[in-house]
């Protein structure tokens, strides 16, 4: 296995609940964020997906919380597809501070939707490697 993509995060004051940590809901963002993040390093623009005829679909999320996260904590949030020979794939996900603590480990199962049939694509994997420019990163 490579080395799972990452992109920092400073955790912003905001986006803390009233006990002084990290919302819930906020972890989905920082994953989302970095699946984002890996797609244009990739080379896939969000209008290259749409442009393609296909669109990124969560089917399942799962979350880990292992150590709270409060504002000010810096984060790295990785990004590791796992590919399967059906229509979904899977997505690992770490939220891991500064000095090696995990704060959240994130499970996702994702698809690529063909926007015009409303129907999951046959093979992602293919579609993916045909539209990045470094599909490496995809971890193919």
């Amino acid at each position: 296995m490579s080395e799972a993509f990452a992109v920092p995060v400073t955790v912003r004051g905001y986006e803390t609940d009233v006990q002084g940590h990290l919302n819930q809901s906020v972890y989905i963002n920082y994953a989302e964020h970095a699946r984002w993040s890996l797609l244009q390093a990739a080379g896939i623009s969000q209008s290259g997906l749409i442009g393609s005829g296909v669109g990124p679909v969560a089917l399942e999320t799962t979350i880990r919380y292992r150590r709270e996260l409060i504002a000010g904590d810096e984060v790295q949030v990785t990004c590791h597809f796992t590919w399967s020979e059906g229509k979904t794939f899977t997505i690992e996900q770490t939220i891991r501070k500064t000095d090696g603590t995990v704060a959240a480990e994130i499970t996702a199962v994702g698809g690529l939707l063909d926007l015009k049939e409303r129907r999951l694509v046959a093979d992602p994997r293919e579609h993916f490697k045909e539209l990045a420019s470094d599909p490496g990163l995809f971890g193919l």
